[in-house]
């Protein structure tokens, strides 16, 4: 089973991209964050015609999560179960089983700046996230939390530590913020085949040629459940597709992280 996650920074700009990449590499499931999409407007057809189901929650703005399926899609739940909780004018989450495993696609709040409410938002959103494995998934069952965590979980995550100090991604409450998350009982399962750093890095900014440069940092994570984690045999980041390469146009800032599992 391979399964994937990608920040694809609007689908409406990234289509062509993301059909080229579905098509080439045939994940089983695919988790997709930043679609900037409606409900209405997500293209699911255009993903019917390669072969998956889809379930998409979104407002068209600056969020939206989706995932696709070629081993299907079912008990799907757009946001956390209690959207009380939470601020529900942003889509964030979506949750569907595929092949009898939960999987969870999850986009979490930037933070703008340490010490604002932008980023007590974000700590209370990842609390939330712990909140929803605890409420709705039992322990031992097969569960993968993937996306775009906007944290790197520690320095080797990052191409240097020090010109981030202060900055969100980094801070220690964060981190602490999504160990708790991997708490319940998930594995980082590209670090722990990749366990010398700095890197693989999963985002770049557009400025000034940071990815040229190898400036980058590992926010785009697959945690799996200790029941998942165990069948891995590859996990990765696709950082060819972050380049301009054959399909044209302008790649995401992030690139696609990919899992294989024996079935």
């Amino acid at each position: 089973m391979r399964l994937a996650t990608w920040n694809v920074n609007s689908l409406k700009a990234r289509l062509t991209r993301v059909e080229a990449w579905v098509g080439a590499h045939q994940p089983d499931v695919l988790c997709l964050q930043e679609t900037k999409a409606t409900d209405a407007a997500f293209p699911s057809a255009a993903f019917a015609a390669l072969g998956y189901e889809s379930a998409h929650h979104g407002s068209g703005r600056w969020n939206g999560v989706a995932i696709l399926s070629r081993v299907g899609l079912d008990e799907v739940q757009p946001g956390f179960h209690d959207e009380d909780r939470v601020d529900a004018s942003e889509p964030r989450l979506l949750s569907a089983t595929c092949a009898g495993a939960r999987i969870l696609s999850a986009y979490v709040p930037n933070g703008r700046a340490v010490g604002s409410p932008f980023y007590e938002a974000k700590l209370v959103w990842l609390a939330h996230l712990r909140q929803e494995l605890d409420s709705t998934c039992a322990a031992g069952s097969d569960v993968a939390v993937c996306g775009d965590f906007n944290v790197a979980p520690d320095d080797r995550d990052v191409w240097d530590p020090g010109s981030l100090d202060g900055a969100t991604h980094v801070s220690q409450a964060e981190r602490e913020a999504l160990r708790g998350v991997v708490a319940w009982g998930l594995r980082d399962v590209v670090r722990e085949l990749t366990p010398d750093g700095p890197g693989p890095f999963s985002w770049w900014d557009y400025r000034g040629g940071a990815f040229h440069k190898g400036e980058g940092m590992r926010i785009d994570l697959a945690l799996l459940s200790e029941s998942l984690a165990r069948r891995v045999r590859l996990a990765y980041v696709d950082r060819e597709e972050r380049k301009r390469g054959a399909s044209g146009g302008v790649p995401s800032d992030h690139a696609p992280v990919v899992v294989e599992m024996e079935c």
